[in-house]
């Protein structure tokens, strides 16, 4: 694989999680933002502006300004995913592109075997999964410290946001929260993956996915899709995992991991240093129950840095294509692979295209198991 001069990566859509991604990248200053592309002239020149950053005045020249081999961005609107990162990859450059990778199957599959034969790295968000939380989850999972895992429950509930008063958010440098494509997407489509890579890290691939969902709010915005999807995925691990999604359901965002020996936890999936608790399995007065009082986990080491929160979240946005640009710099592949980046994909969709009939679906794609973070090792 071609390798860029500097520590560097160009932007491509500067709307509202553009603003996210750039409070994350102020934490890596070794990283430089080179320039910045968007339709939206006005959009372009404010986000510009409020970051001080250099604009290109069209794709043809954002292009032809990069290196070949060099790191981009992804950051438009979701029906666009497809065609812009097609087109990078086309130009040689390495995508890191937000969720989803595509809105269709065949799409993805196009744009992976692209990049294979290009020798080019894809990935895709979420990158929680390099976070805090999530590595320290999964140590303890390594380090059997809850025995066998047999179960998980993990909900992605977000509130009856359509009553939320979202037409007044806004980022730091004026983009409106995209309702449309936020509720033309759906929340599946749009959050499954926060849990879903945690789950794939930890246990591999999923073999097998029996969902449903259905749009349980037919007067939303944008009606027609999904705002509530629940999947059974069995792992070719052997684990078993319910995962929920909806717009619907008061906000929850557990995981919880059942063992032989107890139960492991986290509430927050949208904060890099939410407490990972252990609560131990325990007999009182011949009743069996968890310890009420979990112990947190730490890893002894220093991790990566942290982002004040903004909103609902407090995540590192640039973790994933900080870990690219250090596997482009070490000539290895990165952990959020292109094979990965497929398999979410293909699940995700299973969840978000099972309708009320209901699917019970083989998944056809598979990846490797995700190599832990060096100080989470």
């Amino acid at each position: 694989m071609s390798v860029p001069p500097a520590r560097s990566l160009s932007i491509i859509g500067c709307g509202f999680v553009a603003d996210l991604y750039m409070r994350s990248l102020e934490k890596h200053p070794d990283i430089a933002v080179t320039q910045v592309y968007d339709h939206d002239p006005e959009r372009l020149a404010a986000f510009c502006a409020h970051w001080n950053l250099r604009a290109a005045d069209s794709m043809e020249r954002f292009l032809g300004n990069l290196p070949k081999g060099a790191l981009v961005l992804n950051l438009t609107n979701p029906d666009a995913h497809y065609d812009i990162t097609k087109t990078c990859l086309n130009a040689g450059f390495h995508v890191y592109c937000e969720k989803p990778l595509a809105t269709e199957m065949d799409q993805a599959i196009e744009l992976h075997e692209l990049a294979k034969n290009e020798g080019l790295m894809l990935a895709s968000a979420p990158c929680s999964v390099l976070g805090e939380a999530a590595q320290t989850l999964a140590k303890a999972v390594r380090d059997d410290v809850a025995g066998p895992i047999r179960l998980v429950y993990a909900e992605l509930d977000d509130g009856f946001i359509p009553q939320a008063p979202y037409q007044d958010w806004k980022s730091v440098s004026g983009a409106p929260w995209p309702a449309r494509d936020e509720f033309a997407v759906g929340c599946t489509l749009e959050h499954a993956g926060y849990y879903l890579t945690w789950l794939i890290a930890m246990f591999g691939s999923v073999r097998r996915v029996v969902a449903a969902s259905t749009e349980a709010l037919p007067d939303k915005p944008m009606m027609g899709t999904p705002d509530f999807a629940t999947a059974t995925l069995f792992f070719e691990s052997g684990v078993t995992a319910r995962l929920t999604c909806s717009i619907v359901a008061s906000h929850d965002h557990r995981i919880r991991l059942f063992g032989d020996k107890g139960v492991l936890q986290v509430k927050q999936s949208w904060d890099n240093d939410a407490p990972v608790k252990y609560h131990r399995r325990m007999t009182l007065r011949r009743r069996l129950m968890e310890h009420p009082i979990g112990k947190r986990l730490r890893l002894n080491r220093e991790t990566h840095p942290k982002v004040d929160r903004w909103g609902a979240a407090a995540m590192n946005f640039a973790l994933g294509p900080a870990e690219m640009l250090d596997a482009l710099n070490e000539g290895r592949s990165c952990r959020l692979s292109a094979d990965f980046g497929l398999h979410l994909t293909e699940v995700t969709l299973a969840m978000q295209n099972a309708r009320e009939e209901g699917i019970a679906q083989d998944m056809s794609t598979r990846c490797d198991a995700v190599v832990p973070m060096p100080w989470a090792q």
